[in-house]
């Protein structure tokens, strides 16, 4: 299957998330990306850091996360996943060994779901070493 076919099919297509996008792990590479989510260079090297941010308090937990324009409250930061709310919408970013997949969920969508459906992708990708 294509990265595209990822945030098409495996992503957006659930519902579960209406805009993502697949990085390679330092954030320098788009892989794919659905139409009109663009994350910008400077918030996807704000998602790598928080990544090797090993603190106990995470500075993006401080400071929230930008992605397409929008700030986010971190709800949740560890070594693999980061989650962010804005309001009732959010985001739900995973690192896997040479990925990171950066999604957007809407209002529609409960929060718990939305995370599922990328950590089930996130899982997937490193069964077969990505």
């Amino acid at each position: 299957m294509s990265w595209q076919a990822y945030v098409d099919t495996s992503l957006v297509g659930t519902g579960n998330i209406d805009k993502a996008a697949i990085f390679n792990s330092e954030g320098t590479s788009v892989w794919a990306s659905s139409s009109g989510f663009a994350v910008a260079p400077e918030e996807i090297r704000e998602v790598v850091a928080a990544y090797k941010d090993k603190g106990d308090v995470k500075k993006v937990q401080s400071n929230g996360l930008h992605v397409a324009g929008e700030r986010f409250i971190v709800i949740k930061a560890d070594d693999r996943s980061l989650y962010g709310k804005k309001g009732k919408e959010g985001i739900v970013a995973v690192k896997t060994g040479q990925a990171i997949l950066v999604t957007h969920y809407p209002e529609t969508v409960q929060p718990g779901v939305a995370a599922n459906t990328v950590e089930q992708l996130a899982d997937y990708l490193i069964s077969v070493g990505y």
